[in-house]
């Protein structure tokens, strides 16, 4: 393949082109929420303004679902249609402008159509974790309290026959009637102002109870703007022209914000068709689908890609047929990377990398081939818009090159958490500054990021707060303490593994406490490893547990008394 001519322009060249005056990416200081942010001009007020665009685009194809060989398809035309047709029922249902739309499914079309008619009415979609367990749906139903329950039967199964308390509609009896009831209704005109909400996004938090991100039109619009400019950024550096045609994978949960931002609402923008396989993920069938669909872009975890990488017919694609591969919701990997460039030469130094949690609106930084070269341990530069500053443990500022909490400032960060005034009060810092958690440095415009949340485990793309996996174990009568921490994983990323001590006496087995976990945790919190421990958990001056030495990376260096 011939090298397209390096670029004459720097990075901030690039960017500076592409957000002056007069572009499509121009940027101007607004009051966001009573701060001063930098917005995107040329931006949508609300997803229904994006929404009414796609009938543009007509009977184009907007999302293809692959349901074990049966093509379920969703042209743009068809899905402005159908969400204008399932608002008018749920404003016949009494649903309106601000209420809460809880959604329970797997990936699938009706999923899709329904987040879109709450974008359409003013109302806000709550995205259930699919993987939830009987008394996970019973807290989200509780904390949130919407107005109707929109669930596929598998779902709606853990309930084991319970009345969820809420209106239901069952996706496989009551979705089609229900879109069907209002043909040709056009999309509703309630007011919808830039910073209402659109989605509830659960994130677990290191109380172990799963946290509500409160996410707004304007946040989502942010999103996609951002997205955009990244590749075009890149093309202006690279020289080459942006890949037209093609279509591309999609994987993610819709309950994630990489399915709903980036495969749902981006590809509306963008006029991309996305193939979403059903069910399981099967490698096999993906490959097939590769060809079948016209894909040309892969985008899935680490996990995913490397089950691809791995399958024997990934060797009897066309060498070029890809044209991009791109890793989110875990961390990439160099072994990863190579991997993909071994088997696609053409990609070679298109990888970059990237910085974002649900809190932010996904994204902070971006990191291009070019910078991880320079510096492999970043994660790039804060993205045109975003402000992110470090600061020490008393929320003051602190020089270039030193380690504190990373904080952000952006129009794509969430409103708050639903209805949790100790955890936004925990959040925030003055001039609605978001503390991540997260600890590092920024030398030269780079953030680098010394350590990550310490608790948290990444698992094939699944966020696993140890907490929530301590508390289910602590209610075991035999167990006197616990720790939970990841391990690695070749595939996974990570691994879950919970080192136990039990109470004097005691008797249990590692099956008798992976089955207590499984009873109420989602498969992927369950732990994959438990270790015995005689002695007390190492623990530091002031009680807490010092989870490095138990992980291995860390020696006991305090004394015990």
């Amino acid at each position: 393949m011939t090298e397209q001519p390096a670029s004459p322009l720097t990075y901030e060249q690039a960017t500076a082109a592409l957000t002056a005056p007069g572009g499509f990416f121009e940027l101007a200081t607004e009051d966001v929420l009573g701060e001063p942010m930098q917005v995107f001009v040329n931006r949508p007020r609300s997803l229904r303004d994006l929404l009414a665009g796609a009938v543009e685009k007509g009977d184009a194809e907007y999302c293809v679902f692959d349901d074990a060989g049966e093509r379920r398809v969703l042209t743009f035309a068809d899905t402005t249609e159908q969400a204008a047709a399932v608002a008018a029922a749920l404003a016949e249902r009494g649903i309106g402008h601000g209420d809460r739309v809880a959604i329970l499914a797997a990936n699938c079309p009706e999923y899709i159509v329904t987040f879109w008619a709450c974008a359409a009415l003013g109302a806000v979609a709550v995205c259930f974790n699919g993987w939830w367990t009987r008394n996970e749906i019973e807290y989200g139903l509780e904390s949130t309290r919407p107005a109707l329950l929109v669930a596929d039967r598998r779902r709606l199964a853990r309930l084991e026959g319970d009345d969820p308390g809420v209106p239901t509609i069952v996706i496989e009896e009551d979705f089609a009637e229900m879109a069907a009831a209002h043909p040709g209704a056009g999309l509703p005109d309630t007011p919808i102002a830039e910073d209402d909400p659109i989605v509830l996004q659960f994130t677990s938090g290191t109380t172990g109870r799963p946290k509500a991100a409160i996410l707004s039109h304007r946040s989502f619009i942010s999103f996609v703007l951002a997205a955009f400019l990244i590749g075009a950024r890149d093309s202006m550096l690279s020289g080459a022209a942006p890949a037209a045609g093609g279509a591309r994978l999609a994987v993610f949960p819709l309950f994630h914000l990489s399915g709903m931002q980036s495969s749902t609402v981006t590809s509306l923008l963008g006029g991309v068709k996305t193939v979403w396989p059903m069910g399981r993920f099967d490698p096999t069938r993906v490959l097939q689908l590769t060809v079948d669909e016209g894909i040309t872009a892969w985008n899935g975890t680490a996990t995913h890609i490397f089950r691809l990488l791995a399958e024997p017919g990934t060797d009897d694609l066309p060498p070029e047929h890809l044209t991009a591969v791109a890793i989110g919701g875990s961390a990439s990997t160099p072994e990863l990377i190579r991997a993909t460039e071994e088997r696609f030469p053409h990609l070679v130094g298109t990888f970059g990398s990237g910085y974002g949690l649900t809190e932010t609106g996904g994204l902070v930084s971006h990191a291009t081939n070019a910078m991880l070269r320079e510096a492999p341990d970043c994660v790039g530069k804060p993205l045109p818009g975003i402000e992110v500053r470090i600061v020490d443990d008393e929320g003051n500022g602190i020089p270039d090159g030193e380690n504190g909490e990373v904080c952000v400032r952006s129009a794509l960060v969430m409103l708050g958490y639903w209805e949790n005034d100790e955890a936004n009060d925990a959040a925030f810092l003055p001039g609605r500054w978001f503390r991540t958690g997260d600890y590092g440095n920024l030398h030269e415009g780079r953030l680098h990021l010394a350590s990550r949340l310490r608790d948290l485990i990444l698992r094939g793309g699944e966020n696993v707060y140890p907490a929530e996996v301590e508390q289910r174990l602590e209610e075991h009568p035999a167990v006197a303490e616990v720790a939970v921490h990841g391990v690695d994983h070749p595939t996974l990323g990570q691994e879950v593994k919970a080192v136990v001590v039990l109470t004097p006496g005691s008797v249990t087995s590692v099956d008798e406490l992976v089955d207590f976990c499984a009873e109420t945790l989602a498969y992927y919190k369950v732990p994959a490893h438990v270790e015995f421990r005689d002695e007390p958990l190492p623990r530091n001056a002031t009680g807490k547990v010092v989870k490095a030495v138990l992980a291995g990376d860390a020696e006991q260096t305090f004394v015990e008394e």
